[in-house]
């Protein structure tokens, strides 16, 4: 299989070094929404959406707290729909959005691609979509799937994969694409694991929201742990993920490369090009 990397949205909030740990205090920091898009053999899977069209029209959507504290850019050459027509695609060739969770700069570009399957832990799906058990207020964007979308739901067992449990997201025509849980952030969120060649690429979403943060001596600038805690939805499940992640990272790094939604130093050392 052959990956992509997309950000599919820019986020510019205060604080620079108390967000991206460089610069200055007082300059806006920079951060991603980082997203994959997969050549598989069932056509294209795009591993979170980011955030979408129909964000960018209807900001308030997104909540004004939401956008006053982030600054998006709001620029539709970043939407994922736009990225993979440059790329030489139609929409319709994406097939299958993955998705770590339903927050709302993950799944914002849904209704982009309104032929999709949209693949989600069940856990998630009860929570941001039935309600069972209610999240809390504003937590979820639930006009991203006003369209009524086609969900495909997944529960939390499955096979091996490097000590965490996986389940297959395309069935076994495509058994490279896994679907791992990995709750903390949200309850039902999860991470991708995606084969391509001899090398795996674990999109772990949420799971940690900087890298230092899978260092052996972590580290996690101010405002950005502060925002962290402040959404995670059981931090002690995350934590305890993230740890897991960590010891993965130490013990597999040549084999599973790990990278999260937001830091754009992940971004940028994946950026050169397609695996």
């Amino acid at each position: 299989m052959r990956i992509h990397h997309l950000n599919t949205g820019t986020m510019c909030p205060m604080g620079g070094r108390l967000v991206n740990g460089t610069g200055g205090i007082f300059q806006r920091a920079r951060l991603v929404c980082h997203c994959l898009l997969v050549e598989t053999r069932d056509g294209l899977a795009l591993v979170d959406t980011g955030i979408g069209l129909g964000d960018i029209k209807n900001p308030t959507q997104l909540g004004r707290r939401w956008v006053r504290q982030t600054a998006p850019r709001l620029d539709p050459a970043e939407t994922a729909v736009q990225q993979v027509k440059a790329l030489g695609y139609a929409a319709n060739d994406v097939r299958h959005l993955l998705l770590t969770h339903l927050d709302r700069d993950h799944a914002g570009g849904i209704p982009d691609f309104p032929n999709a399957r949209v693949h989600v832990l069940r856990s998630e799906y009860e929570m941001a979509v039935l309600g069972k058990p209610a999240p809390s207020k504003g937590r979820y964007v639930t006009e991203q799937w006003q369209h009524k979308p086609d969900w495909a739901l997944y529960g939390e067992g499955g096979e091996d994969w490097f000590g965490f449990k996986g389940v297959r997201a395309l069935g076994d025509r495509e058994g490279d694409v896994l679907m791992i849980p990995l709750p903390g952030h949200t309850l039902g969120h999860c991470g991708i694991a995606v084969r391509a060649k001899d090398k795996w690429w674990l999109h772990a979403g949420d799971a940690y929201f900087f890298h230092g943060q899978l260092q052996q001596k972590e580290r996690m600038p101010l405002a950005l742990g502060y925002f962290q805690r402040r959404v995670d939805m059981d931090r002690n499940a995350r934590l305890a993920n993230q740890e897991r992640l960590r010891a993965l990272q130490a013990s597999h790094g040549g084999e599973v490369a790990i990278i999260n939604s937001h830091d754009p130093v992940h971004y940028e050392n994946c950026r050169c090009g397609a695996h």
